[in-house]
């Protein structure tokens, strides 16, 4: 068995009504991948047809290698954590897994099996619920519970919008049920897959990720796609106080529904950054070891739908901490709640 890698492969739960367009919105996501290797997890015992994603026919029950590079599975919910756990293997090379949930689904069960997961590295990627918005009233008329969905997103792509006339009405309504999620609308399932996960560089790097890696700009992908999300990039040499970030965490924003980077808490740690991963309202910090030579930064980027970009990097300005030369051992405890427990952990 293949663990502790040091890799992170970010779960992805995609949920929705039947004709939604999650197949549709992943067809997207594989086409549109920058290189990165998608691994699909399709919660409908093979039955989904895969012929929209023109990628290989309908999905048996086992493991398929497709030709893109991407691995598609479909499996039974009980399975979950026995195919994350390949999937998610070095040796797959998979970088983020997307599980594609029936129509008829409970979101919140597959969230609390990836929560669950005891793999080191998978970590959740958050919940994208998907609606049509050309259907959306008769959809909840006739499925009155997608309003606990919605509440329970991370992300709500409203699909269709290009097919109703009152689409800022329907993004209105859908935004109103939602707990601090970001809404994004869309045609044809069309989200920049920068939104969903961390695409790989066109040109493999070896080493460390860098900022650039982190933030890349937005060449070779379809322009249009970038309309429904704004971005900020923080970086900053002084270290940020750990009590005053996790006032800014604990308190984001909606429609905030990334943050990534590493993390300079100076005195506090000063033998670790600390890589953080935010999607909506999850939250965790991954101490590890200053690479050697690395310039100690503070290394953030923000993504979110309707953000005030100017007002977020203000308060991430208040974070800075004070020029002081050491500090107190409870100013970390904020922090430590968000750092996962492993069995090899001595404090776990």
């Amino acid at each position: 068995m293949e663990r502790n890698s040091g890799r992170h492969v970010p779960v992805v739960v995609l949920a929705g009504f039947l004709g939604s367009g999650k197949t549709t919105l992943l067809n997207h996501l594989l086409h549109r991948s920058g290189g990165s290797r998608i691994g699909a997890v399709v919660n409908d015992f093979g039955a989904v047809e895969i012929d929209a994603m023109a990628v290989a026919g309908a999905l048996g029950d086992s493991t398929v290698s497709l030709g893109n590079g991407c691995l598609c599975c479909a499996v039974d919910s009980s399975e979950l954590d026995e195919y994350l756990e390949r999937l998610a293997r070095p040796s797959a090379g998979i970088d983020v897994i997307v599980i594609e949930a029936s129509g008829l689904a409970e979101p919140q069960e597959l969230v609390r099996m990836v929560l669950a997961s005891e793999h080191p590295d998978i970590v959740y990627g958050g919940l994208v619920e998907v609606v049509d918005a050309a259907e959306f009233d008769d959809t909840r008329a006739r499925h009155p519970e997608i309003d606990r969905h919605l509440a329970l997103a991370d992300l709500v792509v409203v699909n269709k919008v290009d097919r109703v006339p009152d689409a800022a009405r329907v993004t209105g309504l859908v935004r109103s049920l939602v707990d601090r999620a970001a809404v994004v609308p869309a045609t044809h399932g069309r989200v920049d897959p920068e939104f969903l996960f961390d695409c790989r560089p066109s040109e493999e790097r070896v080493g460390q990720l860098s900022f650039d890696d982190l933030h890349r700009d937005d060449r070779g992908h379809d322009g249009h796609l970038h309309a429904g999300y704004d971005s900020l990039s923080f970086v900053r040499g002084r270290p940020l106080d750990p009590r005053r970030l996790i006032r800014f965490l604990d308190s984001r924003p909606a429609g905030l529904y990334r943050i990534k980077g590493y993390v300079d808490f100076g005195p506090y740690d000063t033998g670790n950054r600390y890589a953080v991963h935010a999607v909506g309202r999850f939250l965790r910090f991954h101490p590890e070891p200053w690479p050697a030579g690395a310039e100690r930064l503070t290394q953030l980027v923000l993504i979110g739908a309707d953000i005030d970009t100017a007002a977020l990097h203000t308060e991430l300005e208040a974070c800075l901490g004070d020029d002081v030369p050491h500090a107190d051992e409870q100013g970390m405890w904020g922090v430590l709640r968000y750092v996962r427990r492993t069995a090899e952990d001595p404090a776990a």
